[in-house]
């Protein structure tokens, strides 16, 4: 990997906390600060024929970079499978194919110099008999961004994944992605976090600061 490139690998503290969502808005800010931004979607499940998560991450790289006009879905998602499940089940067990995922990133990181990387579920969804997502991340060199909710049990869930990342020595940034019915996070969590780590950081204000410790970690 060039020293110019730089690879987030964006995941969360379990499925359905924001990481598309959040993925988008990295593009953008990236964009916005001057940079060519690409993105991929390693593996996606629950997909027939459609690839939401990818699609989504498709349609707002290629309005961002002109470089990726001609990119393809199968590109952005080289791994589908139609079970709605963990990969490890949905493939039917089947060995996870790291060569086509290298080739993947190598062809999408030529086109930008940021590449945001979006895994599949939480950080121990399993790939295979050998690997968990949490492995992605450091198989591909990238620094990783927490995405963490904001409702009852924010506290434990961000904790537990903040710690098996830095067990694995990775670099990370965590972003809280509140919504609207979580506004009780300001009385019955954010105040932890307000005494014991160096700031909140949300998705929806702290966009910004996100991107700018994310490409400096």
């Amino acid at each position: 990997m060039s020293l110019m490139k730089k690879r987030i690998f964006v995941s969360a503290t379990n499925t359905d906390i924001g990481k598309t969502y959040t993925a988008k808005l990295l593009l953008e800010t990236f964009a916005r600060k001057g940079h060519r931004v690409g993105a991929i979607k390693l593996v996606e499940t629950g997909v027939k024929d459609f690839a939401p998560d990818a699609h989504a991450l498709l349609q707002t790289v290629q309005s961002l970079n002109p470089a990726f006009a001609d990119v393809k879905i199968e590109d952005i998602v080289p791994l589908t499978y139609e079970l709605p499940a963990a990969p490890y089940i949905a493939s039917n067990k089947k060995a996870l194919d790291i060569a086509k995922l290298d080739k993947a990133v190598a062809k999408l990181e030529s086109l930008c110099d940021v590449l945001i990387i979006e895994g599949s579920g939480g950080l121990y969804v399993p790939l295979d008999a050998k690997y968990m997502m949490i492995d992605m991340i450091t198989h591909f060199q990238a620094k990783a961004l927490l995405v963490t909710h904001c409702a009852l049990g924010c506290i434990n869930d961000t904790l537990l994944s903040q710690k098996a990342l830095e067990s694995k020595q990775i670099a990370y940034v965590t972003a809280f992605n509140c919504r609207a019915e979580d506004a009780s996070f300001a009385d019955i969590s954010a105040p932890y976090f307000e005494d014991t780590q160096k700031k909140i950081l949300k998705t929806s204000d702290n966009i910004d600061t996100i991107c700018d410790v994310l490409y400096n970690l």
